[in-house]
């Protein structure tokens, strides 16, 4: 949203905080589990949408806990194999995921 004197097209991401990095690390604090939406400011002035998904606890599968999937949580696939087909961002660590200007939403 635009303000006075600011537009979207000049947003730059907030400075990440302690909730968002709690928030990215501890899936149970998530209302929308097992995924959580993230966003960004896009390249192109809007809001880049994405979204963590706890695979570890839904699946056994480890390696995905800083991925952000690319995906609206209300346009997202039916069934696993479909949502981990997804374009990503793969990040080493939240706090990288982080640093890259993704927020919890």
């Amino acid at each position: 949203m635009a303000t006075a004197g600011h537009s979207t097209a000049d947003a730059k991401p907030l400075p990440a905080g302690g909730r968002d990095l709690l928030f990215c690390c501890t899936p149970g604090l998530w209302a929308t589990w097992p995924v959580l939406p993230v966003v960004r400011p896009g390249a192109d002035g809007g809001t880049e949408c994405g979204l963590l998904y706890d695979c570890w606890t839904v699946a056994g599968r480890p390696g995905y806990s800083a991925t952000v999937f690319l995906c609206n949580l209300f346009l997202m696939p039916t069934g696993e194999g479909a949502f981990l087909e997804l374009p990503r961002r793969v990040y080493d660590t939240a706090e990288e995921l982080l640093a890259d200007g993704w927020r919890v939403d």
